[in-house]
C-alpha cells in the first residue's frame, strides 16, 4: 500500500510571513504616528492655554467661523440624506489632504503663489485673529488690506509734496491771576506739549463716494484721503487740550522707487522723526481705512450712519500684549459710549513684511482702521469726534495715575 506524500513550499511560506511582517510593520508605525500626533497637539492646545493671555480662545473662534457649507458636510456625517448633492464635500479626499498639507507647511497647493510668500515681503497674507469682539463683529468680517491699483500711486495731475504737517502751537498760557470764578470752568491742558502722535502708512487711502468712482481698488488719491480724518482727530484732541501732532507725508511721490509693500518702512523712519521732534509723546496712532464693504464698516445710530472703527494688533511686536492692553481701553469705552462703533481688536501675524506696524517703537502705539472705501468723509468725523473725546478722557486718567498730587494746568 502506498503512502500520500505531503510538500511544504518552505519558500513560499517565508515569503508569506515576510509580507505580513511588513504590513504588521508599517500598520503598527502608522497607528504609533497618529498617536503622537494626537500627544503632541493636545500638549501644544494644553500649552496653548496654559501660556496665552490674550482672550483669545484656543481655536480662534473657530466655530463661529466656520461658513453653513461646513456645518452642513459636519452634519451629513451623521445625517445620510443631508448629504449635499451635485457638490464635492469640504471633507473630500482632495480637500482634506489640502488642508492638512497646507496646516503643516502653510503652503496652499492649489496657490502657487504661496510657495513665495514666505520669501517675498508683501506676497504673504496677514492672518488676522479676533482678540475682542465688538457688538456686530463676526469672523468672517476680517479686515482686508488690499494694494492701490497700479494707476493710482501716481496720479497723472498729481501736484502734491511731501509735507510735514504740524498744528499750530496752542496759545501762550498767561500768567496774569484770574478769578477763581472764572477758572473753575476752565479746561485742562498739556501746556504747549505735543502728546499724541497721528500718521499714516497709506495716507492716499480714500473713498469711492468722494472720488464720485465705481471701484474700490482705485479709491486711492493724492488729496481727498484718510489723512483728512487724521487732520480732525488732531484738531479735535487739540480743542480738548489735549496737544496733538499730525504728521502726513506723501510716500508716494517723496520716496524715492516707491513700493507700496514697504509703506510701514517709510512711516517707521516717520514716527522716529516724530519722537525726536517732540519728546513728550504717549499715544501713537496709525489711521487707516479698511477695504471691506460698506455693510461690514458702517452702523446705524439714532438715525446717524457711523463708520465703524477696527483697531490691529500686530503680534510680530514682542510685546504686542501691552499694546493690546491700550486698544482695549479704547474699544470698551467706545463700545460703552456707543454700542456698536467698534468692530473690535484684530491680532495680525505674518511671516515677513508686516504684523508689526511700527508698534514695538511704543506700548501705546495701534493701528486704527475708521471706516472702508463705501464711507464718506461726514460718517468718518462722526466717528473721529467720539474716538477723540475717548483718547482724551484716558490720557487725563493716565496723568492722574502717574503723577498723583499734581495739578493739571488750566487754560
Amino acid at each position: 500500500m502506498k503512502g500520500t506524500a505531503v510538500t511544504l513550499d518552505i519558500s513560499k511560506i517565508r515569503k508569506f510571513l515576510q509580507q505580513v511582517g511588513v504590513l504588521s510593520q508599517t500598520f503598527a508605525m502608522l497607528v504609533t504616528c497618529t498617536m503622537l500626533f494626537f500627544i503632541i497637539l493636545n500638549l501644544a492646545t494644553y500649552a496653548h492655554a496654559k501660556m496665552n493671555h490674550s482672550p483669545t480662545s484656543s481655536i480662534r473662534g473657530l466655530a463661529a467661523s466656520v461658513s453653513n457649507s461646513f456645518f452642513q458636510d459636519m452634519i451629513a456625517f451623521e445625517i445620510p440624506h443631508f448629504t449635499r448633492e451635485a457638490e464635492t464635500s469640504i471633507f473630500s479626499q482632495q480637500n482634506m489632504v489640502g488642508f492638512l498639507f497646507r496646516i503643516m507647511t502653510d503652503i496652499n497647493p492649489l496657490d502657487p503663489k504661496t510657495l513665495l510668500a514666505s520669501e517675498i515681503p508683501g506676497l504673504d497674507n496677514d492672518n488676522a485673529v479676533l482678540l475682542h469682539k465688538g457688538k456686530t463683529t463676526s469672523l468672517a468680517n476680517t479686515p482686508e488690506d488690499y494694494m492701490p491699483a497700479k494707476s493710482t500711486n501716481t496720479p497723472k495731475n498729481s501736484t502734491s509734496q511731501t509735507i510735514l504737517i504740524t498744528p499750530a502751537p496752542a496759545p501762550a498760557i498767561t500768567s496774569s491771576p484770574k478769578p477763581a470764578a472764572e477758572t473753575t470752568l476752565a479746561k485742562p491742558s498739556t501746556n504747549g506739549k505735543k502728546v499724541v502722535l497721528i500718521y499714516h502708512s497709506h495716507n492716499r487711502e480714500s473713498w469711492i463716494p468722494e472720488l464720485g468712482i465705481k471701484d474700490p481698488d482705485k479709491a486711492y488719491d493724492d488729496k481727498t484721503n484718510i489723512t483728512l480724518v487724521g487732520k480732525k482727530l488732531a484738531k479735535d484732541l487739540n480743542d480738548l487740550g489735549v496737544g496733538a501732532v499730525d504728521y502726513s507725508p506723501d510716500y508716494t511721490s517723496t520716496e524715492k522707487g516707491f513700493k507700496f509693500i514697504y509703506s510701514y518702512k517709510y512711516s517707521a523712519k516717520t514716527v522716529k522723526e516724530a519722537f525726536a521732534a517732540n519728546p513728550d509723546l504717549q499715544f501713537e496712532f496709525d489711521i487707516h481705512r479698511d477695504s471691506q464693504a460698506r455693510a461690514k464698516t458702517t452702523t446705524t445710530i439714532n438715525g446717524k450712519d457711523y463708520a465703524q472703527l477696527l483697531f490691529i494688533i500686530g503680534q510680530k511686536n514682542p510685546n504686542w500684549e501691552v499694546n493690546e492692553q491700550f486698544a482695549t481701553q479704547i474699544h470698551e469705552r467706545m463700545e460703552a459710549k456707543m454700542s456698536g462703533i467698534s468692530r473690535g481688536i484684530w491680532g495680525k501675524s505674518a511671516h515677513d513684511g508686516n504684523a508689526e506696524y511700527n508698534q514695538s517703537l511704543s506700548p501705546h502705539s495701534i493701528l486704527i482702521e475708521v471706516g472702508g472705501p463705501y464711507n464718506t468723509i461726514e460718517e468718518c468725523n462722526r466717528t473721529i469726534d467720539l474716538l477723540a473725546g475717548i483718547i482724551a478722557d484716558l490720557y487725563w486718567d493716565a496723568e492722574k495715575v502717574n503723577a498723583p498730587g499734581t495739578t493739571v494746568a488750566k487754560k
